[in-house]
Order: C-alpha cells, then structure tokens, then sequence
C-alpha cells in the first residue's frame, strides 16, 4: 500500500482506485482478503467511515465480497472486469482526445502511429 492521499481528489474513491490497481496488478489475487477498513484507515490516517465508502463501492460493483465474519474478499472474476472497465476509460479518457486533438492538427494516421511507437521507448 504504497500510496499517497491526492487532497484534491476524493478520498473513498482514491482508496477503490488503489485497491483496484492492487487487484490488476496482482497484488491481490482474486480470493484473497482484503486489507480491513479500519487498516485502511489506519494506514491513510482517515475516519473509517471513509474507507468503508471506498470498499463498499467496490462491494456494489461485484469486485469485492463479504465473508460474514471474516472480512471482505475479491470476487472471482474481478480483475477482467476491472481490466475491461480500465480500457473503455482509457479510450474514452485518451485515445478519442488523441484522436480529435491528431484530427485538428492535420496529423496522419501514418505519424500518429509513428509517435506512439516512439513513446514506446520511454519506460
């Protein structure tokens, strides 16, 4: 849980945000247990109630699930539908303002490709 607290940005969503990159990241494996709301809480130094929020959220989506009495789990399943989500975001968020933004400069879909497979390098 290396991670920091964006002020601007809401928090409960910040934490969905990291536990969802945990799970497509494999760092929380689909059956495993999550980390508590109050170790959320502890970790970020937030009211519970927030954390809660953020889990929840998840809970609502089908990514997470409750076992009664022992805590929350991620639900098979879930890192497909984490990594779907995440594309139809990306193109939606990236790909069609790169798409209208190349368009209003005149740029070909040749030097388009070109530029990105230039970027490709910068890891």
């Amino acid at each position: 849980m290396g991670f920091i607290i964006d002020e601007n940005r809401i928090i409960f969503l910040q934490i969905a945000e990291r536990i969802e990159d945990d799970i497509i990241e494999g760092r929380l494996p689909e059956e495993t247990q999550v980390p508590s709301t109050l170790q959320f809480a502890a970790f970020y130094k937030i009211n519970p109630a927030t954390a809660a929020k953020g889990v929840n959220l998840l809970v609502d989506q089908g990514i997470l699930y409750k076992k009664r009495g022992i805590g929350m789990f991620v639900a098979t399943g879930a890192c497909a539908e984490l990594m779907k989500k995440r594309k139809e975001q990306f193109y939606k968020q990236y790909v069609v303002t790169m798409l209208q933004e190349s368009k209003k400069l005149k740029i070909t879909s040749e030097e388009l490709a070109e530029m990105i497979a230039k970027g490709e390098g910068l890891e």
